[in-house]
């Protein structure tokens, strides 16, 4: 019998390192208390606190669940343990073994225990919290329409009932192993627990071990039961869900080894009375036995002898089951795909039927010319422009245009002062929008600006001009002051006043958070670790401080369930410059659909945020579900349900209520400037690129997959990206704003087909993606082939031969364009040049070249080279210059049309009012219309109003 142990003096902890130790975890509760409170303020300012409260609410909810769980289970089990330890501290093999059950048998264990437990929970509370969109998107489930084709269950279930489940089973066997490890170590250091051959634990630990034994196997067998709907999200080989060896023997075996796992929890929990091991732990041998068997053997023995001989007729079924579901959940299932037997030879006028599509061939090329912009626009060196501009459209002048866009925003790295004052209270925002005709240019190559300089000036309507909220200024701004203080913003770098000198401003709007009080104040100089914040006397009881103001960061905040497009764009709405945002809802359980990979889908260059947009994850589910507005003077955040049919948007509208507007709220304004996002059309190309074979036959043996071709200027490796422009479609009446690509043969170069989306938010055919095939009997070169075609030819080579030498100036290929007109295909490439070691140097639109079939043209404008391709004469007018665009009656080596003007007669009283009151109740109808969401009859009513003004044209003798 073991003797008591010695008495031992303990040290007490240095009074030094207590104070330490306190000082250090105050510091870490005020950091939080301040990033939480902070945040809290954030919020409270964007209008969308109940989301903070929300997830903070759910958040903290799952962290105590997850502490209280995973502490109480071992902490519960350790006292267990504990309290069936033998009343005298058996002798042990070894001093160390002496060590711990003197530590045991002293009392002091308890409280180790104890931390142990608490260490282990805020692990686990910690990993809990992770999962408050889980647990959310649970709570608030909304079905989807249809079942799915394997289980017959909901695709809800699998979208948000089997995260949360296998997220509950996965966290509580984690626990009772930890806990059922935690009651091993403790019965063993007792002596409760002998492992020496012949030695007998004690009833009570084989009582407490059975139990908790048969418990872990209890909750494993229902882990094994969720792994059979696993199987519909799960990828082999050839699909993502459930295959033939899936349905026939996979799912049952799944069932099978579910059951063994309760007969051997019913056979631990008897040896909690039988105390008998043999006979449970052989079932424990059976089980890893049948888990072998049935989950890896026989499975692998089917596939390998049964379905890969017979392969395309056994996955039949199952691989038409996965077609329909990836088409459906990537909104493809509706693609009309079209032979296209394009014509290769050319004839004088042969573009005279598709006159109207020419003005909307863009030549100036958002990815080439930010450098024009620059040299012209910036002004200062502390402004800035996206390195890559955007496309929108404006109606100019009675006429709609597409138009090169970009915001002029601070750059605080141009600063020549790096102090305190001028990072963070002086130069404090961006100004104004520039803008310029799509498919126009100066006389010297540069942008036709239509908005443009300091002030703002041009064609675009007037507006507020400050950007306090854009894409590149990411440090934080104190703003605002009392009413009578001299203004310290710089508004207008110079001549903003009459003396010639900068104008200065002070904010005030609502952006920002207030910063009245010496507190807020002092929490923030906490958060941001800047003592300036508290020292300086800008800031005062009417500051503001605004951070957080990329547009994508504000998006995400709102909405932390979307995924938002990589590519915003900015407008300007009701006299306001607003950032488009597009949101997307997606899942990566979505049964039996094919995952797609978002940063190999989505072609990264184009991306005009800073790097806040899509990751790199995969989702086999995806819907443009809201569209975005933020302000970007104010930076307010207005998130309108664009897909209003998506049961995910709904769930969260549901977990959220009032964060999300209407559709009928968005204004006919912005209306006009929405579009199709790219992001999702990306991802939409790259499934159609082999989920356009709808028979299994032909999917299976990839007979007609098609691939996106490199970008030809860009090189290898480089996806060619989609572009915006007026297409229009053969067969249909007007030209239709467009989002476009083609592709080409799996590991070939000519054209497979063309693909186009409807990407005019106001058309009643918005979304509607169509597809042009090739026809096999000809082939079409598709754009590799094209631009060696073009580059090689003799005419573009001589007149190039200047810029390509090592000359004084150098030549930049724009993006090379593809349009269905003429029965063919037309190809367009706008050549830019420039001067070369020159700082004011930027890239000119110099040369357009042009290829129909195998005609190439070369000209300083598109009409000379489409003169050029078409035997002197293409058949119609691009417009360029600001020139009127529609079909000519006669050609012109120069491309110079000409035309009898017309003497206006007198005007029709009577048919004039009439026409302009119709033209009024029209446009009244259509506003109507646009407010109930019915876009077909907007369009209709639209389309009246704008006859009606036509009518008037003619009534007034024009």
């Amino acid at each position: 019998m073991s003797t008591a142990p010695p008495a031992t003096h303990r040290r007490r902890p240095h009074p030094l390192f207590i104070t330490l130790v306190v000082v250090a975890v105050l510091m870490v509760l005020v950091s939080l208390a301040a990033t939480v409170w902070t945040d809290f303020l954030w919020y409270r300012n964007l209008g969308y606190e109940r989301v903070f409260t929300t997830r903070l609410g759910t958040r903290s909810g799952l962290f105590v669940a997850g502490l209280v769980v995973m502490a109480g289970l071992v902490i519960g089990n350790g006292l267990v343990a504990m309290k069936l330890r033998p009343a005298i501290r058996p002798s042990a093999q070894s001093s160390l073994l002496e060590n711990y059950r003197q530590v045991l048998f002293s009392g002091r264990f308890r409280t180790v225990l104890i931390v142990v437990g608490l260490v282990l929970g805020l692990f686990a509370g910690v990993g809990m919290s992770a999962n408050v969109d889980t647990v959310l998107a649970f709570v608030n489930r909304t079905p989807f329409a249809a079942p799915e084709a394997g289980f017959g269950l909901n695709p809800a279930f699998f979208v948000f009932d089997f995260p949360f489940w296998k997220m509950v089973l996965n966290f509580l066997i984690t626990c009772l192993v930890l806990s059922s490890l935690v009651a091993v170590v403790i019965h063993y250091l007792s002596g409760a627990l002998r492992l020496e051959r012949g030695a007998r634990s004690s009833i009570g630990a084989q009582v407490h071990l059975s139990v908790l034994i048969g418990v872990v196997l209890l909750v494993y067998a229902a882990l094994r039961i969720f792994d059979r709907y696993g199987l519909q999200v799960s990828s082999d080989q050839l699909l993502t869900g459930i295959g033939y060896t899936d349905d026939h023997v996979r799912v049952t075996a799944q069932l099978i080894l579910a059951a063994i796992t309760v007969l051997c929890a019913l056979l631990f929990f008897a040896n909690a009375v039988m105390r008998r091991w043999t006979i449970p732990v052989a079932s424990v041998v059976l089980l890893i036995l049948s888990s072998l068997i049935l989950g890896l053997i026989y499975p692998a023995s089917v596939q390998a002898f049964s379905v890969n001989p017979d392969e395309p007729d056994k996955e039949k079924p199952y691989i038409e089951r996965h077609i329909a579901a990836t088409r459906e959940a990537f909104g493809v299932s509706d693609v009309a795909i079209e032979d296209y037997k394009a014509v290769t030879q050319t004839s004088p006028g042969q573009l005279r039927a598709d006159a109207e599509a020419l003005p909307g061939i863009r030549l100036i090329d958002p990815n080439v010319v930010a450098p024009a912009y620059e040299q012209f626009q910036q002004v200062r060196g502390f402004y800035q422009f996206p390195s890559k501009l955007d496309v929108d459209r404006y109606t100019l002048n009675g006429q709609e245009s597409d138009v090169v866009v970009a915001a002029r925003e601070i750059d605080l790295a141009g600063l020549d002062s790096q102090s305190w004052n001028n990072i963070h209270t002086v130069y404090t925002h961006g100004y104004g929008m520039v803008a310029a005709y799509g498919n126009r240019r100066q006389a010297e190559g540069e942008p036709d600006w239509i908005a443009k300089d300091i002030p703002p000036t041009g064609l675009l309507s007037e507006h507020e001009p400050r950007i306090y909220f854009g894409q590149l200024h990411t440090d934080y701004s104190i703003v605002g002051a009392p009413a009578g203080s001299p203004p310290v913003e710089l508004d207008t770098p110079g001549g903003g006043d009459q003396s010639g000198g900068s104008k200065m401003f002070t904010y005030n709007g609502k952006g920002g958070v207030p910063l009245g009080n010496f507190l807020d104040k002092a929490l923030y100089a906490i958060r941001f670790a800047d003592p300036n914040i508290l020292l300086s006397d800008r800031v005062n009881q009417d500051s503001r401080i605004i951070y957080d103001r990329t547009p994508t960061q504000r998006v995400k905040a709102a909405a932390p369930w979307l995924t938002v497009d990589s590519n915003i764009y900015p407008a300007i709405v009701s006299g306001r410059l607003v950032w488009i945002v597009d949101g997307y809802t997606t899942s990566n359980t979505y049964p039996n659909a094919q995952r797609v990979n978002l940063n190999s889908a989505i072609d990264a260059r184009r991306a005009t945020d800073t790097g806040l947009g899509v990751t790199g994850t995969s989702v086999n589910y995806m819907r443009n579900s809201v569209k975005a507005v933020v302000d970007a003077y104010d930076g307010t955040v207005n998130l309108y349900a664009w897909d209003t049919s998506d049961p995910i948007m709904e769930t969260w509208s549901k977990a959220f209520p009032g964060m999300i507007k209407g559709r009928d709220q968005i204004s006919r304004e912005l209306l006009d400037h929405l579009r199709y996002p790219e992001d999702l059309f990306q991802v939409q190309r790259e499934v159609l690129s082999r989920y356009h074979m709808t028979d299994a036959h032909q999917w299976y043996q990839r007979t007609d997959l098609w691939q996106v071709p490199d970008d030809p200027v860009a090189g290898q490796g480089n996806k060619e990206q989609p572009y915006y422009l007026s297409v229009k479609w053969p067969g249909d009446a007007k030209p239709t704003f467009s989002l476009t690509s083609v592709y080409v043969p799996n590991g070939r170069s000519n054209l497979a087909s063309y693909m186009a989306v409807n990407a005019d938010a106001a058309s009643p055919d918005y979304g509607k993606i169509r597809v042009l095939r090739m026809s096999d009997q000809t082939q079409i070169d598709g754009p590799g082939q094209t631009f060696n075609a073009m580059t090689t030819n003799e005419q573009v080579a001589t007149r190039l031969r200047p810029y390509l030498n090592e000359g004084a100036a150098k030549a930049a290929y724009g993006n090379l364009l593809t349009l269905p007109v003429g029965g063919g295909l037309l190809y367009v490439q706008p050549v830019y040049t420039e001067r070369q070691g020159s700082t004011g140097a930027y890239p000119a639109l110099t040369f357009v070249l042009a290829r129909f079939g195998q005609s190439v043209g070369i000209g300083s404008t598109l009409q000379e080279a489409l003169d050029q391709v078409f035997a002197g004469d293409a058949g119609a007018t691009t417009g360029e210059n600001g020139a009127p665009a529609g079909a000519t009656t006669g050609g012109s080596t120069s491309g110079s049309k000409t035309s009898t003007p017309t003497t206006p007669g007198a005007p029709d009283q009577a048919a004039l009012q009439q026409a302009v009151a119709d033209a009024e109740k029209a446009f009244a109808d259509a506003d109507a219309a646009l407010k109930a969401g019915n876009l077909a009859e907007y369009q209709k009513k639209t389309q009246d109003a704008q006859a009606a003004v036509e009518r008037a044209k003619a009534a007034m003798g024009g």
